[in-house]
C-alpha cells in the first residue's frame, strides 16, 4: 500500500513581506531544479483500488486524451470537404446540461476550455464486460469516471495545456443536481471524482468552475467502446516492447519488439501495470507515446487524403463520444480545436497534472499543493489577450508614431497603492507582482477624494520622463482587468504608514521611473507566467515524447 504519509506534508508558502491573507479574497482562491522528480502518480493509491486489474487514472487519461485528440481532428476532414461528412457528424451523441449546472458560472475570456472525461459506464454494447465491477442500477449499471482533464486553448488558439485532475483529489464538491432524481444534493468534501458518479457531468463542470474559477465552455465525453473503435478506425496503432507482456490483470499477451494493435489489445496497453520496472513513470511515458502515436496517425496525409478511410474514421470516432450540443454542432468550433490538437505533434500541447501532496487526514488521498495549483488556475484564467497586428504591421507602413517598447519586469519598479477598505491589500498584490519579477519598491494607502474605495485599479506614471509610459504598459499588460495608464501621480494617504521595501539584487538601472500601481476594487489578479517548479516539473510536451521501444 502506498503510505502517502511518508511524503513531506503540503503546506501553503509564507507570504510575500505579507499580512495574512483575507479568508474570501481573491488572492486566498489564488493561494529549475537539477533533478525534477517524477510526474505524480494519477492513479488511486494501491490501498483502496478496486478489482479487475484497475488501469484506473492513467487508463482513463488516455481515453480522455484520445477522445480530444482524435475526436476532434477528426474534422480536419471539414477543411477540405465538408458535406462529405455531415453524415458521419451527425452521429456524435449530444448532451445538454446547462440547466443542470446551478452554481454561478466564472465569466469567458476568450479562451477555449473543454472538459474532458473517460467515463466507464457500463451501459450500452461492449462496455459491461470492462473495469471495475460497480452496484448496477436499473438503466446503466453504475458509471464513474476515473480522469477528469482540463483542456485550455488560448484565445489566440496556438497554444494548449491538458491539466489532469487526481481522481482521488479531496476537495469541496458544490451543490449540484442529482443526475437521476434531479434533486439538489448539498455541498460537501469528498473525491474529486464523486461529482461525476451522483451528478454527472453538470456537476463535474460545476465543481471544476468552483474549484478553479475558470469558465468551462465544453465537455466531451468516452467510453471503453469508444476508445477501442477509434483505434481500430486508424488501423490499429504500432508499438514496441523491449520485453514481452504476459499480463492476466489486462488480459494482454504481446512478444518483444514491434507489435500492431487492435482496439482490444490497445485498451489492455493503456491498462497495463505489471511490466519492466513496474514504476509509474515508465507506464505514464508509454501511454504519452501511445497517444502521440495516435494522433500522428489521425493526422497523417494517408488518411487525410482518403476520403473514404476519412470517412469510416470520422464515423467511429463520432459515435463514440458524447458532446455538449454547442459544441457538436458548431463546425467552426470543432475545426479550431481540431487545428489546435494537431499541434500536439509538434509540441504545442502540454501535458501537466494538478501539483499534489498527501491529505493530513487520510493516507490513500491527495490534496492540491498550494500555492501552486491556485497559480496554475490563475495563469489559465489570465491568458486573455488576443493579438491584432498594429495598422503598420498590416500594411507595412509607419504611423509616425513613437514605438511601444517591451519591457521585462524586472525592469519595472512598482510603487503599490491599496485603493479599498481592505487591510493588506497592497501586500496581498505586491505578493503577486513579485513573483512575477516585477520590482516593487514600497506599500501604501491611496484614498479617493469621496473617501470611498477606488473602484477600478489605475496606473500612473511621471510625465516628465521620457521612457515611463513604456515602463506603465508593461505594469498595465499585466494586471486583470487591465487599466488604462495616465499621466502624474497620486498623493500616498498618510505618508507614515508608507513602507519602503528594498528591491532584490537584480534591480533596473540607475534613474528608472517609478510607477504607481493604485489597486481598486475590480482588480482580479496579476497574470501568472512563471509557473511553480511543481507545475513545470509535471509537464511535458509532445515534442518530447520519444518513438523508441518502452
Amino acid at each position: 500500500m502506498t503510505d502517502y504519509r511518508s511524503v513531506p506534508v503540503v503546506t501553503s508558502g509564507q507570504d510575500y513581506r505579507a499580512a495574512p491573507t483575507q479568508p474570501g479574497s481573491r488572492m486566498a482562491r489564488r493561494a529549475a531544479a537539477a533533478a525534477p522528480p517524477p510526474p505524480p502518480d494519477d492513479r488511486p493509491p494501491r490501498g483502496h483500488r478496486g478489482g479487475g486489474g484497475g488501469g484506473g487514472q492513467n487508463k482513463m487519461r488516455v481515453l480522455a486524451w484520445v477522445s480530444i485528440g482524435v475526436t476532434t481532428l477528426m474534422v480536419a476532414g471539414a477543411l477540405t470537404g465538408y458535406t462529405v461528412y455531415r453524415d458521419a457528424f451527425g452521429n456524435i451523441k449530444k448532451k445538454s446540461v446547462n440547466s443542470d449546472i446551478i452554481n454561478p458560472r466564472p465569466v469567458d475570456t476568450g479562451a477555449l476550455n473543454v472538459l474532458l472525461v473517460g467515463s466507464d459506464t457500463r451501459a450500452g454494447k461492449g462496455n459491461a464486460r470492462y473495469g471495475q465491477q460497480l452496484a448496477r442500477t436499473a438503466d446503466a449499471g453504475g458509471k464513474r469516471t476515473d480522469t477528469i482533464i482540463l483542456m485550455h486553448i488560448s484565445p489566440n488558439r496556438d497554444k494548449a495545456r491538458l491539466i489532469s485532475f487526481p481522481r482521488d483529489s479531496m476537495v469541496e464538491i458544490p451543490k449540484c443536481k442529482n443526475e437521476t432524481t434531479k434533486q439538489e444534493m448539498a455541498p460537501r468534501r469528498d473525491m474529486i471524482n464523486s461529482a461525476y458518479n451522483s451528478g454527472g457531468i453538470a456537476c463535474t463542470i460545476s465543481t471544476i468552475e468552483t474549484l478553479t474559477g475558470i469558465r468551462v465552455n465544453h465537455f466531451v465525453e468516452v467510453d471503453f467502446s469508444g476508445f477501442k473503435n477509434i483505434v481500430d478506425a486508424l488501423g490499429g496503432i504500432e508499438i514496441c516492447l523491449k520485453s514481452g507482456v504476459n499480463d492476466k490483470n489486462s488480459k494482454l499477451v504481446l512478444p518483444p519488439g514491434k507489435s500492431l494493435l487492435n482496439g482490444e489489445k490497445a485498451l489492455g496497453y493503456v491498462r497495463l501495470r505489471h511490466y519492466g520496472d513496474g514504476s509509474d513513470i515508465q507506464r505514464i511515458r508509454r501511454q504519452q507515446i501511445f497517444l502521440s502515436k495516435v494522433v500522428a496517425k489521425a493526422t497523417s496525409s494517408e488518411l487525410l487524403t482518403d476520403v473514404g478511410k476519412l470517412r469510416d474514421f470520422i464515423a467511429a470516432a463520432a459515435g463514440s463520444v458524447t458532446m455538449d450540443p454547442e459544441l457538436a454542432n458548431d463546425t467552426e468550433q470543432l475545426i479550431n480545436i481540431a487545428m489546435s490538437a494537431k499541434e500536439m505533434t509538434a509540441g504545442g500541447v502540454k501535458f501537466t497534472t494538478i501539483p499534489w501532496g498527501p491529505d493530513p487526514e487520510d493516507k490513500n488521498r491527495v490534496v492540491w499543493k498550494q500555492p501552486d495549483a491556485s497559480e496554475l488556475f490563475t495563469s489559465i484564467k489570465t491568458d486573455t489577450e488576443v493579438a491584432t497586428p498594429s495598422p503598420s504591421a498590416s500594411t507595412g507602413t509607419s504611423t509616425g508614431a513613437k514605438p511601444k517598447v517591451t519591457l521585462k519586469p524586472e525592469q519595472v519598479k512598482v510603487q503599490v497603492l491599496n485603493g479599498t477598505k481592505t487591510v493588506g491589500k497592497a501586500r496581498e498584490v505586491a505578493d503577486q507582482l513579485a513573483k512575477e519579477g516585477f520590482n516593487v519598491v514600497g506599500l501604501g494607502n491611496y484614498e479617493a477624494p469621496d473617501g470611498k474605495s477606488l473602484p477600478k485599479t489605475e496606473v500612473h506614471y511621471a510625465k516628465a520622463v521620457e521612457s515611463a509610459p513604456d515602463h506603465a504598459g508593461t505594469l498595465a499588460g499585466a494586471v486583470v482587468p487591465k487599466p488604462a495608464p495616465a499621466e502624474g501621480k497620486v498623493a500616498v494617504t498618510n505618508p507614515a504608514t508608507y513602507t519602503p521595501v528594498t528591491p532584490p539584487k537584480s534591480t533596473p538601472a540607475k534613474g528608472t521611473p517609478i510607477m504607481q500601481l493604485v489597486v481598486g476594487e475590480d482588480f482580479e489578479s496579476v497574470k501568472v507566467t512563471k509557473l511553480p517548479d511543481s507545475v513545470n516539473n509535471s509537464t511535458i510536451t509532445a515534442s518530447e515524447q520519444k518513438n523508441a521501444c518502452t
